[in-house]
């Protein structure tokens, strides 16, 4: 008989073994790998077992795992019956069960390891996705059960954690949903097929100092994203974003929206790519009034040659509408305007990328129809790239963003009047005394 005070929000956790797989994600200081860790001694008591626990790198084993391991056979009085042996490391029950701890930088030595029946995948989120798959392939045993727990803090949406147990392809025409991560956070615990959910943050461990919990929350401050990881155990995006003011609305809520403004201005911008990159074309309105920029339409394909692009285009020669394209392309607007659509090359410059960014960004809010996916997809998590030193570079990016590049060519002529314009105009009409 083993007595142990836990925290209550993973007593459930500790005992159920009903799903193959068990995915754990939280913030700091959650207690998540504590449990986890007392959960595989406790079934390993129970059952004979072979356990494999797995990092990406081994040489951070012997002070986190191996040594929380150690820690919690002392506070349950056992550890004179389960001997932790450092050399190799390995934990050993008086049943035959045994924990082995292997680190995925050194591949070779998985290779050797038979009839294991458990895994655990410690900061899941640093080891590869192909290493991830080899671990699958290494849990076997010819009668027990099988389960591979996965405990992380959340990094971001770009992570394959994120892609495997929640929403492949976010925002794109193929986007999966094995479990919205939203959910997640409102249930706290969930199945989904063979895979248990739990998702805990510091709140939810009753033994940890108030002072910790008090810097975590002063990382709102001055790191939101280190807030929403640390504090808030939720996936996002990491790094500074490019459009804040950026969000997605119902088609029809977009298209009233346009309909109710005053002398709209329509303006149409086409990025062309072929293999790596991919073709965009955006249309969009402006209310110039109050500084809104709505996208209502787009275009998006990979790997078409120009009569392919021209035949999709085909609206465009009857409508005659300008297009504003990309003018490193000459042979693609020569011969889309061969075909009849009314386009010609934007202006580009030296540093017109960060001026045609800091144009976009001036805008109050940009709104876009929930029917450009890609757009969404692309826009939605943009992020600015960051130099060796950790400096943000203003026009680079963490994607090739072509929708962005759309919009800034649809935008060539046109200026966003921001506060700053707005000063000048005021003390130029108080010095004509107006």
């Amino acid at each position: 008989m083993i007595e142990k005070e836990v925290n209550p929000h993973f007593e459930d956790f500790l005992f159920d073994w009903n799903q193959k797989f068990q995915f754990l994600v939280g913030g700091y200081g959650s207690s998540k790998s504590y449990h986890v860790a007392l959960k595989v001694i406790l079934k390993l008591l129970s059952e004979k077992r072979t356990a494999l626990v797995v990092r990406e790198v081994y040489e951070t084993i012997r002070e986190s795992c191996f040594s929380l391991f150690e820690e919690i056979l002392i506070e349950l009085e056992i550890d004179d019956r389960v001997k932790a042996v450092t050399s190799p490391m390995q934990i050993r029950f008086p049943n035959g069960s045994k924990i082995i701890f292997k680190g995925m930088d050194k591949p070779q030595k998985l290779k050797s390891i038979h009839n294991v029946s458990l895994i655990w995948l410690e900061e899941c989120s640093e080891i590869k996705y192909e290493g991830f798959k080899e671990l699958i392939g290494r849990l076997r045993h010819p009668t027990l059960p099988l389960h591979m727990i996965l405990s992380t803090n959340p990094v971001d949406e770009g992570n394959w954690t994120y892609s495997h147990f929640f929403i492949k392809n976010k925002g794109q025409e193929d986007e999966v949903i094995f479990l919205d991560d939203e959910d997640l956070y409102e249930k706290r615990t969930l199945v989904v097929d063979d895979t248990y959910y739990h998702h805990s943050t510091a709140d939810d461990n009753l033994f940890l100092p108030a002072s910790y919990v008090e810097e975590l929350e002063k990382t709102k401050i001055y790191d939101l994203d280190l807030y929403r990881v640390a504090r808030k155990g939720r996936f996002g995006v990491s790094g500074t974003k490019v459009l804040p003011k950026f969000e997605s609305r119902p088609h029809n809520e977009v298209m009233d929206a346009i309909n109710d403004i005053y002398k709209p201005v329509y303006r149409a911008g086409m990025d062309f790519g072929f293999e790596e990159s991919s073709n965009a074309l955006l249309r969009m309105a402006i209310d110039d009034r109050e500084k809104i920029l709505y996208i209502f339409w787009e275009y998006y394909s990979k790997g078409k040659d120009d009569p392919e692009i021209a035949d999709d285009l085909v609206e465009f020669s009857k409508t005659k509408e300008l297009v504003r394209g990309d003018s490193a392309e000459p042979k693609t607007i020569f011969y889309l305007k061969k075909r009849g659509i009314n386009i010609k090359a934007a202006k580009k410059f030296q540093g017109s990328r960060l001026q045609n960014t800091k144009k976009v960004k001036r805008f109050h809010k940009i709104v876009c129809s929930d029917q450009c996916k890609n757009t969404i997809r692309e826009l939605k998590s943009l992020t600015y790239k960051k130099d060796k030193q950790g400096n943000t570079i203003y026009d680079e990016f963490n994607i090739d963003p072509h929708t962005f590049s759309a919009i800034w060519y649809g935008l060539d002529d046109y200026e966003v009047v921001d506060l700053k314009n707005h000063k000048e105009t005021y003390k130029a009409l108080q010095t004509l005394g107006l």
